[in-house]
């Protein structure tokens, strides 16, 4: 009985504070509501509005390949470090710490840092340089701000992402790289032999939580871009904010998010099986 009034504090809280917005939420789905005043039942109208506007199928496109991109970049360059930084190199500990300073940073105050970057610093010296393409901020051209958004992003994903892959290396025997070198095995034949099916069950947990992240990019969009140029760089959650909390479409952006939320628990529990299975088949 006491482990029960032990717990009972967090299960309320967890009811007040999750469990009961996202019911009320889903609830406002089926409405008109603007977030304020009077509202009417318009049943699955919301959701199915969703399908044939522009510019929610624009912001899921630019999402998921913002998301995809991302994903790979920030496994590959946090994979390729953490395997430089388990070496035999000098001053291994204090790089350590450096490479996980921006998991630490605010997002907002470093996106308006690289704000600035793209904005003014790379353009004058590009031009200093006689650089014509990044003469003019690359935030400003629809082509070219969702690079600057996936800089952001990449750089200060990086640091979780390095933390996790160096625990992983530490569960690899040396024994097994004794092994492989004695047998002639190249660096790169033991990274593919030896450390990546030893470490698959952390590739798995680093890609799921860096795809599931991306897809909720928001702060990093906000802090570059808030969107623009037009709805260039306009994720869904910020969509969903505009919409919901500043264009008077509370009950539609809800739905919106509902299907959302939908769409990331699908790929996550997809990709969790998928990378887990060929992990295992792996190893």
């Amino acid at each position: 009985m006491s482990f029960f009034w032990m717990v009972l504090p967090a299960l309320v809280l967890f009811l007040v504070f999750h469990t009961i917005p996202v019911l009320q939420g889903i609830f406002y789905s089926f409405t008109d509501s603007a977030g304020y005043g009077a509202w009417d039942f318009v049943g699955l109208s919301n959701y199915t509005a969703l399908f044939s506007d522009e510019r929610v199928l624009s912001a899921y496109l630019f999402t998921f390949q913002f998301a995809l991109v991302a994903t790979i970049l920030v496994n590959g360059i946090a994979l390729a470090l953490a395997v430089g930084l388990n070496g035999r190199i000098r001053f291994r500990n204090a790089l350590r710490g450096i490479y996980f300073v921006p998991n630490i940073l605010a997002i907002l105050v470093i996106g308006y840092v690289f704000n600035y970057l793209f904005s003014n610093s790379l353009p004058e010296i590009a031009s200093a340089l006689g650089i014509e393409a990044l003469s003019t901020s690359i935030l400003a051209d629809p082509e070219l701000a969702w690079v600057g958004v996936l800089a952001l992003a990449v750089w200060q994903a990086v640091a979780f992402n390095v933390i996790i892959y160096l625990a992983g290396l530490q569960t690899v025997p040396a024994e097994l790289y004794e092994a492989a070198a004695l047998d002639g095995a190249g660096p790169w034949r033991r990274f593919r032999g030896v450390t990546l099916p030893m470490i698959a069950g952390f590739v798995v947990v680093n890609t799921v939580l860096s795809l599931k992240n991306f897809l909720q990019v928001f702060d990093h969009v906000v802090a570059m871009t808030n969107g623009g140029p037009g709805t260039a760089t306009e994720s869904i959650s910020v969509l969903i904010y505009k919409g919901g909390f500043q264009g008077g479409e509370y009950g539609y952006q809800i739905a919106n998010a509902v299907v959302f939320m939908a769409v990331i628990a699908l790929f996550a529990v997809v990709q969790f099986r998928v990378m887990r299975n060929r992990g295992v088949s792996h190893a």
